[in-house]
Parts: structure tokens; C-alpha cells; sequence
């Protein structure tokens, strides 16, 4: 048995002080304990900060890890993809590999339990079937020129062949036909890029970038005749009964959001990813209209392709506006609610195993993360 405490710990009534965690030997929550001096109490580890259930990384896409500098910041979402495609491939296997083994490391010692990974081919299913975190790849389907999934399903077989927790997903709403984005949505669980930027929504329009790009690869796009936007076409073709992850959202507001959680059964998941959206285009997520209207929301930090690092807490301390408390629930129970694991992790609940992390670094008379602020796996 093991009782850790901080100077706070989230629990699932709030940040509280004189708490303590109890876990049995398997990691297992047995409890949390009042403790008006759990610093001076005989058996408690005490750990200066704030203490939390593991994280969880609803966004990233692990594969990526070896692009790491490699594409110029703040050039627009079609600079970030024509960098991307030219950055692409030009590493050995082994290195993108090694990469991808540093990073999961990292992430499991700063403190992330589970990961909503998206991939597009097998080069890191190996280590993700004996790695400590749990995942839950998402294969994407993306390609104007598809007409089902079977670009993708041999990736799906090997993944689940090895045990893996996979599905075949849509990319987004403007790189699939109709068919396509029908096929990829016969999934329960569903990650999809939406409204990341201005012109993702202005293609929908006829112009921007995002449609010159479009208009001089010659790429056929018939849906932009039968849309007036993202958000009208996800609801047209997206299932209600799916549990649905939108990442990034940057342009989406109040009456989006609200159309958007009416038309499912299930609550979406809205996931918050701030450091790449900075990186790409210098925008921000909506957290303030998502605060008011959201259901449910999460954090990712995207790749190594569109952000510096991997770090939950870097992207926790690029919200200032957000209640810490607040912040500190869409990490943890926000995002294993994205990847339905919340019977698992995510909470101080009896039964789960949550692991266990402090943040260091906090300033506690702001109740704000600094730049110091840095988090570690206790448990």
C-alpha cells in the first residue's frame, strides 16, 4: 500500500488540500483520505506541487516524432502541409523508430497514462504493443480519391493483429469524398480534424489558400459544391450515435458548438491542442466558448511536425485564461472520457488506476502554471 500526497490533489471534488491517495500494490485507488497534516504523517510520501491522476494525450500522432524541426512555424495551415509532404519519408526507418521510442518514454515519465494516436501506417505498432501507455490508434483515412477504406484496412489488421486498440477514422472534412468520409465513420469512436483553420473554412467559400492550393493541384473536390461549411458537413454525413473527437476547432464558436453537441447522442469530445495551432497558423483554441458550451473537452499536443515538444503541461500553461482546476480535468478525466477509458484512469476513484503525477513549478497565489512548472510520474 502506498498514501501519496501533495500540497493539492485533484480529486473528483477539486484541487484539495489535507488529501492524501491511497493505492494498493497493484496501483490500484483504494481511496482518498482527509489528512490535516499529511506532510507530517509517519508513511505518506509527500511530493511539493500538485498531485493528479495521469495524464492523457487525446491527440498526437507518435509517427511523426522524427519531423521534429524540420517544417518552418507560423506559415499557414497549406505551408504547414506542403511542409509536411516534403518532410515526409526522408528519414531511415530505424530513426523515425528511435524517435518514436524517445518520445513515448518521455510522455510515460512526464506522466501520461494513454494517448489518442493517430497513424497512417505500422512503423510504431511494435512499440506501442509493449509500451507502459495505453493507446488508442486512430488509422486515418484521407485522399480525394478514395472510395472506401481499403487504402488503410491492411494497417487496421496488422494493428489489431497485435493486440492493438485501433479503428479506421476520417481525417477531416475536406480530404475525403462523400463516400469515403461514409466509409471511415463506420467506427463507434472517431477522431476528426475540424475547423483547425481560416482556410479550411474558406475553401468551403471558393477562396483562400487552402482553394488555390486546390484549384492548381487540380484536385477534385465535389463536395464544396454541396456545403456551405465544415460544420454543415460534418453533421450531414457523421453518424449521431458516434463518439466523436474534434481536434483542434480553432474557428469554431458558441452557435457551432451548440449545433454541433445537438446533433449527437453522445457528447462530443472537443480537443484542444494550443502549441500547434500557435506553431501553424498562430491561432488560438476557443476555451472561453468552450467552457460555456462544451460537454466535454480534452488536450493534445498534436506531433513533433507542428510543436516543440510532447508536454501536457506546456500546453495546459498556453491557457492562462482556463481555472487551473479546470485545465487540470480536461488532462486527465477529459481526455480518457475522449478515449472512453474512464473506467479505467483519468480520476482519484476508487477501483481505477490512474497512476499518479506531480506538477511541479506551480505559483499558488495565481494558481498559475510558470515556466518552471514541469510535471513527473510517481506512480
Amino acid at each position: 500500500m502506498r498514501k501519496i500526497a501533495s500540497h493539492l490533489v485533484l480529486t473528483p471534488q477539486g484541487l484539495e488540500r489535507n488529501r492524501l491517495v491511497v493505492f494498493d500494490d497493484n496501483g490500484t485507488v483504494l481511496g482518498v483520505e482527509e489528512c490535516p497534516a499529511p506532510d507530517r504523517m509517519a508513511g505518506v510520501e509527500w511530493y511539493g506541487g500538485v498531485l493528479i491522476p495521469g495524464m492523457v494525450n487525446a491527440h498526437s500522432h507518435l509517427e511523426l516524432s522524427y519531423v521534429q524541426g524540420c517544417i518552418t512555424p507560423h506559415e499557414g495551415f497549406s505551408g504547414f502541409a506542403r511542409g509536411l509532404r516534403a518532410s515526409r519519408h526522408l528519414a531511415t526507418p530505424e530513426f523515425m523508430r528511435s524517435r518514436a521510442e524517445w518520445w513515448d518514454a518521455k510522455m510515460w515519465s512526464d506522466g501520461v497514462q494513454a494517448v489518442g494516436d493517430v497513424c497512417n501506417d505500422a512503423l510504431t505498432f511494435e512499440l506501442k504493443s509493449r509500451s507502459r501507455i495505453y493507446y488508442k490508434s486512430f488509422v486515418e483515412l484521407y485522399g480525394l480519391a478514395h472510395k472506401d477504406t481499403s487504402a488503410v484496412d491492411t494497417v487496421l489488421d496488422k494493428a489489431l493483429e497485435m493486440g492493438l486498440d485501433a479503428s479506421i477514422t476520417p481525417h477531416s472534412l475536406y480530404l475525403l469524398c462523400d463516400e469515403a468520409y461514409r466509409a471511415a465513420c463506420g467506427s463507434e469512436r472517431l477522431s476528426i480534424h475540424f475547423d483547425e483553420s481560416p482556410e479550411e473554412v474558406e475553401l468551403f467559400e471558393r477562396r483562400g489558400a487552402m482553394w488555390e492550393w486546390y484549384s492548381s493541384a487540380g484536385f477534385r473536390a465535389p463536395f464544396i459544391d454541396d456545403y456551405a461549411s465544415p460544420e454543415e458537413r460534418l453533421l450531414a454525413l457523421t453518424p449521431s450515435d458516434r463518439q466523436v473527437l474534434l481536434v483542434h476547432a480553432c474557428m469554431a464558436d458558441v452557435a457551432t458548438i451548440k449545433r454541433v453537441e445537438a446533433h449527437f447522442d453522445n457528447k462530443p469530445s472537443w480537443v484542444v491542442c494550443p502549441l500547434s495551432n500557435d506553431f501553424i497558423s498562430q491561432l488560438t483554441p476557443p476555451v472561453e466558448a468552450l467552457m460555456e458550451c462544451a460537454s466535454k473537452v480534452a488536450i493534445g499536443t498534436d506531433s513533433l511536425s507542428s510543436n516543440t515538444s510532447l508536454s501536457m503541461v506546456a500546453e495546459m500553461a498556453a491557457m492562462p485564461q482556463v481555472p487551473l482546476e479546470v485545465r487540470l480535468r480536461w488532462a486527465t478525466q477529459g481526455g480518457a472520457e475522449a478515449l472512453g477509458l474512464e473506467q479505467r484512469l483519468g480520476e482519484f476513484r476508487s477501483g481505477l488506476q490512474s497512476g499518479a503525477v506531480v506538477i511541479e513549478g506551480v505559483d499558488f497565489e495565481s494558481m498559475q502554471l510558470t515556466p518552471q512548472s514541469l510535471s513527473r510520474r510517481i506512480l
